[in-house]
């Protein structure tokens, strides 16, 4: 199996745009497009980690709209409008991996 997707993208924090990693750690051939919001961001620091979803009865009906909630430890959420395509085996919950920098 492979490792998720990858991808760049850019978080705009405090009048400011900040480049940020992320790689998609579910299993398998996938490929995911998502744009979306963070809440609950105190400072910068906090956004980046491991963002599990979140497994709430409002988050759950949030995924048939095509949207996802997930949360990293520092209580950082990001609510994410997804589109996954391809073969995607997973094991674990989905989740990504987000580390700020180019």
């Amino acid at each position: 199996m492979s490792s998720g997707a990858v991808g760049d993208a850019t978080l705009h924090y405090g009048g400011r745009r900040y480049p940020f990693k992320f790689r998609d750690l579910a299993r398998g051939a996938s490929t995911l497009d998502a744009t979306g919001s963070v809440y609950n961001l105190c400072c910068l620091g906090d956004f980046e980690g491991v963002y599990g979803q979140v497994r709430t009865g409002w988050a759950i009906d949030s995924q048939r709209k095509g949207e996802m909630w997930l949360q990293n430890s520092n209580g950082v959420y990001l609510q994410l409008k997804a589109r996954r395509e391809g073969l995607s085996l997973t094991v674990a919950p989905d989740g990504i991996l987000v580390r700020l920098g180019a």
